[in-house]
C-alpha cells in the first residue's frame, strides 16, 4: 500500500471519529443539559435524536466506504 492510500484511510478514520464523538457529545448535551434548561418539549427531543441518528448514519456509511478502501489494498 502506497503511502497517499495510507494517509487517505487515516485521515478518513480520524474523521469518523470526530463525527461520531460530536454527535454524541452534541446529543447528550442537548437531551441532559439544554433541553431541560430551556424547557423544549418531547417533539424537540425527537428531532434532537433523529439530527443524531443522521449522524451516526453519516458515519455509518463512511465506516463502509473506509471497510471497502482497506478491502481495495
Amino acid at each position: 500500500m502506497d503511502k497517499d492510500k495510507e494517509q487517505a484511510i487515516a485521515r478518513k478514520g480520524r474523521h469518523i471519529g470526530i463525527v461520531i464523538a460530536v454527535t454524541m457529545v452534541i446529543w447528550l448535551a442537548m437531551n441532559m443539559f439544554i433541553g431541560p434548561a430551556l424547557e423544549l418539549t418531547a417533539r424537540h427531543a425527537l428531532l434532537f435524536d433523529l439530527a443524531a441518528l443522521a449522524g451516526f448514519v453519516y458515519a455509518g456509511v463512511n465506516i463502509f466506504q473506509l471497510w471497502r478502501m482497506r478491502q481495495e489494498s
